[in-house]
């Protein structure tokens, strides 16, 4: 981990001002951490990244180097640069809710990437009445022949990163998933912290 790496705690969020060039550099530490991912316009936060539009753009189901995630007006938002991890990054699952964990017989309020969102934005004097669908970072979700979707551990490794370029100025929303019922966030379903650091330029050194 990078001294200047800010730190999303395990099982919570973090909203982030980007300005359009900027790079976020996003570090899996302990490399089972799945990361919810959203863009927000820091001009209008009804423009935001829509992963159907996304999937639309790149003909894909996921996210990989060199495509962008785009927004509902189908702008990029954020492109992905770099990506050390050995796993493609989903698009399909939503963002867990209070009544998915209500589904996983949770007993009681359950912290949520749903809630991270709302919560995060709030923190930067945004309030959205909805909550858009989000890039779901290191997620490893096969998607089997006859269409059904798998739900497996992620196959990052310690200390894996991902680059993501802001295309404009935004917002970006991460939610260090606090996923601790199904293995989404590995075998051990213990929720971990994430690193993030939002740098001038990439690769580190390189002119803008």
């Amino acid at each position: 981990m990078n001294n200047d790496d800010t730190i999303v705690a395990a099982g919570r969020g973090l909203a982030l001002p980007m300005a359009a060039g900027e790079f976020a550099v996003i570090e899996n530490i302990h490399g089972t951490q799945v990361v919810d991912a959203w863009a927000v316009s820091q001009a209008d936060p009804y423009e935001y990244s829509a992963m159907e539009h996304t999937r639309s753009v790149n003909s894909s189901i996921f996210l990989e180097k060199g495509m962008a995630a785009v927004s509902i007006h189908r702008r990029p938002m954020l492109t992905m640069v770099e990506d050390s991890s050995p796993g493609r990054h989903d698009t399909l699952l939503c963002p867990c809710n209070a009544p998915l964990y209500k589904e996983l017989r949770c007993d009681g309020y359950h912290r949520s990437c749903t809630d991270n969102f709302h919560e995060a934005l709030e923190t930067v004097g945004v309030a959205l009445p909805f909550t858009p669908a989000s890039l779901n970072l290191f997620m490893n979700v096969p998607v089997l022949a006859d269409g059904s979707v798998d739900r497996q551990p992620p196959a990052s490794r310690a200390g894996d990163t991902v680059v993501l370029r802001a295309e404009m100025d935004l917002l970006l929303v991460l939610s260090a998933c606090p996923q601790d019922i199904t293995p989404i966030n590995g075998a051990d379903r213990t929720p971990q912290d994430v690193g993030v650091r939002i740098v001038d330029a990439w690769p580190p050194g390189s002119a803008r």
